[in-house]
């Protein structure tokens, strides 16, 4: 079964989006497989895995992303509506924090907003695609479980499909977004929603029968010829992730499950309107550090 949040491979026409970037490492096809993947093994691979994908990520999504919109999840729910980081004209003045922020399309809207966003994420080729787009704020290429960063240094922070369903133990994650945090501060990240790791990764039909057990946890792992991991993709449920933000000193103040809207008609790896219209492909979890 491929992970919910896997990024699809499908063909593009469109050219390159950075040219100078030619990989130097074989052409493969890994084996897909579900067993233990610990903490260092998963940021390496995934590390890796976003490195050599970051282009084909933004030639197929950015037009969906924009350069400069809040897109929290492939159903399309923005920002500008949902106003999970608090009302708009609040984050004039606000440090916030943006994991996993690929090319940061998420700080660039926040920074026109009046706050000062810093972009963290952990593979350097993304954050390559921010400095293409465009960044007047800082980029971080940093691995979430170790933000370098002084206690306190942020108002709010956020995590549109960034770094949480990567990592062999969100608890670090989440102590260490608490850390950074200041006394009231709001961090909200998305994620697949866990009802997903039962069904099949696919937009249509295929995918609307249950395939496996909500309640394996074991990890979605794709290796090489040798066995090391490539890409790693770590399933938690829903008391789980409830049980983690606690556990991590965070308190859980709202669970959004977007709906699919009429207007989007676009398929993205295992989500499109067929799925999304029956059940939810993504849960958005917003805390608060008391």
């Amino acid at each position: 079964m491929a992970p919910p949040g896997r990024v699809g491979r499908k063909s593009t026409t469109r050219e390159p989006v950075i040219q100078e970037f030619v990989s130097s490492e074989p052409v493969f096809e890994p084996e897909a497989t579900r067993r233990d993947a610990g903490v260092s093994e998963s940021a390496r691979a995934n590390r890796g895995w976003w490195d050599r994908n970051a282009d084909e990520y933004q030639i197929e999504h950015g037009t969906f992303l924009g350069d400069d919109r809040f897109v929290w999840c492939p159903e399309g729910l923005d920002e500008v509506e949902a106003g999970l980081l608090g009302p708009v004209e609040e984050l004039t003045g606000r440090d916030v924090l943006e994991i996993g922020a690929g090319a940061a399309q998420c700080s660039r809207w926040l920074a026109a907003q009046g706050a000062r966003p810093v972009a963290l994420d952990l593979s350097h080729r993304q954050l390559q695609h921010a400095l293409r787009i465009g960044a007047t704020f800082p980029l971080v290429c940093a691995d979430a479980a170790a933000l370098p960063f002084a206690d306190a240094s942020f108002d709010l922070a956020c995590s549109a499909y960034g770094a949480l369903p990567f990592v062999a133990d969100p608890v670090l994650v989440l102590g260490e977004v608490r850390r950074v945090l200041r006394p009231g501060g709001r961090f909200v990240f998305s994620v697949t929603h866990p009802i997903r790791w039962a069904f099949p990764d696919e937009p249509g039909p295929e995918g609307l029968s249950v395939s496996g057990s909500y309640f394996d946890r074991t990890p979605y792992v794709e290796q090489d010829d040798e066995g090391r991991a490539v890409y790693v993709e770590h399933h938690r449920t829903l008391g789980d992730r409830v049980r983690d933000i606690v556990a991590a000193g965070l308190r859980l103040v709202d669970l959004v499950e977007p709906e699919w809207p009429a207007w989007n008609t676009s398929e993205w790896g295992g989500w499109s309107p067929l799925r999304g219209n029956l059940i939810p492909g993504t849960a958005i979890f917003v805390c608060e550090r008391d």
